[in-house]
């Protein structure tokens, strides 16, 4: 009788973490936001943490970075951005591979000057080793 209420407990307490556990989505839709807000305030560690050493984005121009070059940019004492928030976030999972996209209006400034851009963004994050991590960044301006 001892047994079999060690059993059901056990079995409740289980029950019980798996009803608070967090889906992978939401996983990966946090990992995402704390990136973001890594961004903001240009903490280089945390920012490049989330980065596949094979990182590479394709800017709005076409340009190509690779991690090193990005995380420069991003964390340039030149450029401010202003909070902002994605819209519109969806997260597909293809195995170890899986797509975010979403929509971003960011405004800040740059070398003293102004801006503000509203694009579309698409972002893989490949799962290594249990880690999901960042590694190709596209973003496409919205018109307008």
């Amino acid at each position: 009788m001892k047994i079999r209420k060690m059993v059901i407990a056990a079995a409740l307490a289980l029950g019980t973490v798996s009803a608070f556990a967090v889906s992978p989505s939401e996983e990966l839709a946090r990992q995402a936001d704390a990136w973001d807000k890594a961004i903001i305030r240009k903490d280089r560690a945390a920012i490049a943490e989330n980065m596949a050493e094979d990182f590479r984005q394709i800017s709005a121009r076409g340009d190509v970075a690779g991690k090193a070059a990005f995380v420069d940019a991003i964390t340039s004492p030149k450029l401010v951005i202003d909070p902002y928030g994605v819209e519109d976030m969806d997260i597909r999972f293809y195995g170890d591979v899986a797509l975010v996209s979403g929509r971003t209006r960011m405004t800040g400034s740059y070398d003293g000057k102004q801006f503000g851009s509203h694009y579309r963004y698409i972002d893989v994050y490949v799962r290594k080793e249990g880690k999901w991590r960042v590694t190709s960044v596209q973003v496409t301006p919205v018109q307008e």
